[in-house]
């Protein structure tokens, strides 16, 4: 249990701070949901934009410190491969 004023602060600037990052990682997910979505409908317009989004968020992610540099690239990478592999099809 916290005993000094300033450890008492830091659990709830900790708690402020998940809260955040919770809904910042269920923005991400949300939006990479859409493009899986948009993929599989089968719809190729609706898929490049929403994997331009799901980019950006995941990129805005990164800046956040929510999701690691590399963690967010290799994401990135691997939407735009699906993306690749169902226009080829």
């Amino acid at each position: 249990m916290a005993n000094t004023p300033g450890s008492k602060k830091a659990i709830r600037k900790i708690a402020r701070r998940t809260e955040v990052n919770k809904n910042r990682r269920s923005r991400v997910r949300t939006f990479i949901r859409k493009f899986e979505e948009a993929l599989t409908g089968g719809n190729k317009v609706a898929a490049e934009a929403a994997f331009t989004e799901a980019q950006s968020e995941l990129m805005r992610a990164v800046g956040k410190g929510v999701v690691h540099k590399n963690t967010g690239s290799r994401k990135v990478s691997r939407l735009h491969a699906q993306m690749k592999r169902a226009s080829l099809a």
